[in-house]
């Protein structure tokens, strides 16, 4: 397994297994406590590991949490998701840049997202799971999201969306979410 910083987001890593493959499929190493130490991230700082499974064009995001916000290890175990990483830390030397990523459960790459960054995704197959590793213990008090659809942001989805809960439909702009964080 590698370590591949991501220029456009600071601190943020791709994690890029190297799959045994044979007859029967594969095996791959999905976290080494090890190669993410080695990068200056605490292995033992996750609390909460979580799955969430989605219809092709579903979007979840983007998504982010208030107080000291939540850094995490997101995969697509198992479809393909086109995933948005947004540097929304105010001292960031990346603040506002994005980021987009191609997950699939063939290749098990894991992004890191660090606290402060919004995330979002789109299921690009039927299903796409995508597992989570959290930093710390969900509190829905904290939760923030923001518009899929924000001009701002002008993110490509790549493909019309079909199904988004309340929240994402509902969800502010980018503007007036970051004025409510304040």
């Amino acid at each position: 397994m590698k370590a591949i910083p991501v220029p456009a987001i600071a601190g943020a890593y791709l994690f890029e297994p190297t799959p045994h493959v044979d007859t029967r499929g594969f095996f791959s190493r999905t976290f080494d406590r090890e190669v993410v130490r080695s990068v200056g991230i605490d292995p033992d700082g996750f609390a909460q590991d979580s799955l969430s499974r989605s219809a092709k064009g579903v979007i979840r995001g983007m998504h982010l949490r208030s107080g000291r916000g939540e850094a995490k290890l997101v995969r697509c175990s198992y479809g393909e998701v086109f995933d948005v990483v947004v540097d929304l830390r105010p001292g960031s030397p990346t603040f506002r840049n994005l980021e987009f990523f191609q997950l699939s459960g063939d290749t098990q790459v894991t992004v890191y997202v660090p606290a402060g960054c919004a995330h979002g995704f789109q299921a690009l197959t039927e299903p796409a799971d995508v597992s989570y590793r959290i930093d710390r213990p969900h509190d829905p008090a904290e939760d923030v999201a923001i518009a899929y659809d924000d001009p701002e942001l002008a993110i490509p989805w790549p493909l019309p969306p079909t199904l988004l809960s309340d929240r994402d439909r509902l969800a502010p702009s980018l503007a007036d979410a970051l004025r409510m964080r304040r």
